[in-house]
């Protein structure tokens, strides 16, 4: 009996989602999907020539991270960050992310930008410098945020790197979604409601991210400190999961114990504020004179809860994130489970940001039931056990209440996205979504195509650790980019003139700051 109504329930749910691709198919909009507005934001850490993490400063000759547009810092004043405009064009974006990096390498002298996600050789946690952001209250601020992760969770985790994806949908999707959905109105509320779909969604399938494009399979034990997690050792240097994807991602990364229990509902907009101000409201007895931290509550403030995707909209000077959800609804979304890849120069490739756009797209179309607690945390388990076990023989996922094949469920997720990639690649000849989405079919027939895979096997065939590949793709990196020629000379002036005018910025904010620090901190938490 209980499988006769699974079976219903997924049949009833695969007839929404065909009835809403018809809809789109038959709006008489060939582009209903095509202009999606799409940017990166991608960590490196700079490290020395022999592979440890940078002890120098942020190079003032790359602008303020403060107030600089495109280049910052996260974490780390040595885990730097850069950001791209939202695009229309893949290639525009990727275009201007090479941009970037010939740039920075213009301006970091010996110094390389790790080519990994997961760090180099450290030695210690006092050996990862904390960003700095100048003596203003939003800078003081920052780093003060950033001590507090430290303090609570260690530097080392800190500073794994990652690729964030930033998408929104085009504005002509929008109507024709509603009318699919047979709803009287496609506006902010709409397209917040429709965003939480996807969110959820992503809960239920994400994994398969982790799946096509985790490449951190293994890590340098100096990353460990001597923790046991139980992984295997690859070499004296080099610790690692034989079928594992992301460790990135999984309980050796960024899964912790003390957010386990953190439940974020993603059923609404309003639910998801209001769990996300419970948190940073909630006093946490293991925080409780921790210092320095904002604040010891559960967290701090909402970038703290680690999600593999989250909803955003571009917030005002000194507005907090949920705030500027409360006022103006969501208007992307940032999907910050991508692994930097090292085989590519800017750590992410066309095809999987082709992939990436028709995904959310499948996320957003299928029918999305709103998540128990329960469902929510098997769906999350999901994700942990793709990232440790991804390309274990037979590894089975929980789906509704069941036990799924990881192949069974990536074949039928990869078979229902080629509609999308039709109405994607809609006008163009060369097919380059239906191309980006083979690529993957390919990927869940032969498990060794995985760049997970391909990692261990150049780790195993090259006799080499961990921490030597990844210094010999560093370098590899920068000298592409170095050589690059011609360079793009106005980019590249256009971005000197951006660091220089990002420094009088910070200047001039911290000229300005007359409010005591201590006053400063409490109005900004203030709910």
């Amino acid at each position: 009996m209980v499988e006769t109504v699974l079976s219903d329930n997924r049949r009833a749910i695969d007839r929404i989602y065909e009835q809403r691709m018809a809809a789109l198919s038959n709006s008489g909009q060939r582009d209903v999907l095509q202009g999606g507005r799409r940017g990166v934001e991608k960590e490196s850490l700079r490290v020395t020539p022999l592979g440890h993490i940078s002890q120098r400063p942020h190079p003032s000759a790359l602008g303020s991270a403060l107030t600089g547009p495109h280049i910052t810092t996260d974490y780390s004043e040595a885990l730097i960050e850069l950001v791209t405009p939202a695009f229309g064009e893949n290639w525009e974006l990727l275009q201007y992310l090479c941009d970037l990096h010939q740039f920075v390498y213009r301006h970091i002298g010996d110094e390389l930008l790790w080519a990994t996600s997961m760090p180099c050789s450290v030695g210690a946690d006092a050996d990862i410098p904390i960003a700095q952001y100048g003596h203003s209250n939003i800078g003081r601020m920052k780093t003060l945020y950033r001590e507090g992760l430290g303090a609570r969770y260690g530097r080392m985790m800190q500073a794994i790197a990652g690729v964030h994806f930033n998408y929104s949908f085009p504005a002509q999707f929008w109507p024709v979604l509603a009318a699919a959905m047979e709803s009287r109105h496609a506006g902010q509320d709409f397209i917040s409601s429709s965003y939480f779909a996807l969110l959820r969604n992503y809960h239920r399938h994400g994994w398969l991210v982790l799946y096509l494009f985790g490449v951190s399979p293994a890590v340098c034990k100096s990353f460990l400190a001597g923790r046991t997690v139980g992984l295997s050792e690859l070499d004296r240097a080099t610790a690692f999961a034989p079928h594992a994807t992301s460790l990135r991602m999984s309980d050796v990364g960024y899964r912790n114990k003390n957010q386990a229990g953190l439940h974020i509902s993603v059923n609404s907009l309003e639910d998801y504020v209001r769990d996300l101000s419970r948190a940073i409201a909630m006093p946490y007895a293991e925080y409780q004179g921790l210092s320095p931290q904002l604040s010891s509550s559960l967290l701090q403030i909402e970038n703290e809860y680690y999600a593999f995707i989250r909803p955003k909209r571009v917030a005002r000077s000194g507005e907090r994130p949920t705030k500027a959800l409360r006022r103006a609804g969501v208007e992307y979304v940032e999907v910050r489970a991508l692994d930097v890849s090292a085989f590519d120069p800017v750590g992410v490739n066309q095809n999987g940001l082709r992939f990436m756009e028709a995904f959310l797209a499948l996320c957003i179309l299928k029918d999305s039931p709103v998540l128990q607690r329960e469902e929510q945390l098997a769906y999350d388990a999901n994700h942990v056990a793709v990232a440790r076990r991804g390309r274990e023989p037979g590894l089975t996922l929980r789906h509704d209440g069941r036990e799924r094949s990881l192949q069974d469920w990536a074949t039928t997720l990869l078979d229902e996205m080629q509609g999308v990639c039709e109405l994607l690649d809609a006008g163009d000849p060369t097919r380059p979504y239906a191309a980006a989405l083979a690529e993957q079919e390919a990927k869940v027939r032969e498990p060794q195509l995985t760049p997970s895979a391909r990692m261990l096997r150049e780790l195993n065939d090259g006799k080499e650790s961990f921490f030597d590949l990844a210094l010999r793709m560093s370098a590899t990196h920068k000298a592409y980019f170095l050589d690059l020629y011609p360079p793009n000379g106005q980019r590249l002036e256009e971005f000197q003139s951006e660091a220089r005018e990002s420094l009088r910025e910070q200047a001039a904010i911290e000229a300005a700051d007359a409010m005591p620090f201590d006053e400063y901190l409490r109005r900004y938490l203030a709910d």
